[in-house]
C-alpha cells in the first residue's frame, strides 16, 4: 500500500529554499542591526511569479530561470555563511534551523548536478519532509509515487503493518517474514496464503511447498493429480485477496485520512499511518463483535 502525498517540482523546491534562506538572512540582519546584503532576490521573485502564472512554459525559459535560481541560492548561502562567520556568537540557531539549512545545501548540490544533466541518487523532493524519496512504480497514470511504502498482512480482515519504509523495497522477498509474523501473532500454523503475483518467486514457492502452505500463485510445471481442487482453492484465495485486502486499501485511503497525509516529520507521518490502519481495524472489529452478539442472542 502507498500513502499518497503531493510534492513540489524542481523549480518550486528551489524557490522554497531561496525564500526560506532570504527570510532568515533578513531576520539575522534585523536582530544584529546591520545592513542587509545585496542580491537579486527581488528580480528572481518577479521572474518566478511571472513564470508560475503561465500555463505553458518553454523549456528554454525554464532552464534560464533555473540557472538564475541556482546562482541566487548559492549567493544567499555564501551571504548567510559570512554573517555567521562574523556574528555567529550573537545568533542562536534552533535544531530545526540547522537541519533545514543542511537540507537546503544538499538541494543546491543536487540541483547543480541535475542542471548539468547528471543523474542524482538519494534525491530530495521536499524540504519539510527530507526523508521522502521518489519511488518508481511503472504505472500508466503515476509512474513515480512519494510517501511511505507499507507491506501489510491481513488476518480475517484485520490488517497488520509488517514493514514500513520511506524508500523503495521489494515486498516480494518479505513473504516468509509475513508468514512468521502471522504465526507469532495468532499462534496458529499458516495453511493458506493469498498474495500478489510479485510474491510468486521460486524462493517463496519452495518455502510454501516445504511447509505445506497452499497459495494463490499461478501453477508452474506439470499439473498434480488433484489439480482441479487446487485450481478451485487458488481461485478462492485470489478472490478473497482482491476483495478483502485490496478493498481495505481503498477504505483506509478514502475514509481514514491515508489518501493525503499532511504530517511534516517522519514520526508524525508514521503515527498518522498507524492510526489510520488500526482505526479501520477497530471499526471492523466492532462490527464483528456486534454480529457475533446478534447470533448468540
Amino acid at each position: 500500500m502507498r500513502a499518497i502525498c503531493v510534492f513540489p517540482t524542481d523549480m518550486k523546491l528551489l524557490w522554497e529554499s531561496i525564500e526560506w534562506l532570504h527570510r532568515h538572512i533578513c531576520r539575522h540582519c534585523k536582530e544584529l542591526g546591520i545592513r542587509r546584503p545585496r542580491n537579486k532576490y527581488a528580480d528572481v521573485a518577479a521572474s518566478y511569479l511571472s513564470y508560475s502564472k503561465k500555463r505553458k512554459r518553454k523549456a528554454s525559459r525554464t532552464r534560464m530561470l533555473k540557472r538564475r535560481m541556482i546562482r541566487l541560492l548559492e549567493k544567499l548561502l555564501i551571504q548567510r555563511d559570512e554573517i555567521h562567520r562574523e556574528y555567529g556568537a550573537s545568533l542562536r540557531y534552533t535544531p530545526d534551523y540547522r537541519k533545514r539549512l543542511s537540507v537546503i545545501r544538499k538541494v543546491l548540490v543536487q540541483a547543480k548536478e541535475m542542471f548539468e544533466g547528471r543523474k542524482v541518487s538519494d534525491r530530495i523532493v521536499s524540504i519539510d519532509r527530507h526523508y521522502i524519496r521518489p519511488i518508481v512504480r511503472g504505472k500508466e497514470t503515476k509512474s513515480v509515487e512519494f510517501g511511505a511504502k507499507v507491506n501489510n498482512i491481513q488476518i480475517d480482515g484485520i490488517s497488520f503493518i509488517e514493514h514500513l519504509s520511506f524508500r523503495a523495497f521489494n515486498e516480494g522477498i518479505r513473504l516468509k517474514d509475513c508468514i512468521r509474523m502471522q504465526q507469532k501473532l495468532m499462534n496458529v500454523r499458516v495453511r493458506c496464503v493469498a498474495a500478489d503475483s510479485i510474491y510468486a518467486n521460486n524462493a517463496n514457492r519452495k518455502f510454501c511447498t516445504k511447509y505445506g502452505i497452499s497459495t494463490s500463485f499461478v501453477r508452474k510445471g506439470r499439473a498434480a493429480k488433484d489439480e482441479p481442487l487446487r485450481r478451485v482453492l487458488r481461485s478462492e484465495l485470489s478472490r478473497e485477496r482482491a476483495t478483502r485486502l485490496e478493498g481495505s486499501f481503498g477504505t483506509q485511503k478514502l475514509h481514514y485520512s491515508l489518501s493525503r497525509i499532511k504530517a511534516r516529520n517522519r514520526k508524525t507521518e508514521i503515527l498518522w499511518i498507524f492510526f489510520g490502519i488500526h482505526t479501520a481495524n477497530a471499526v471492523l472489529m466492532i462490527d464483528k463483535i456486534r454480529n457475533r452478539t446478534v447470533k448468540v442472542a
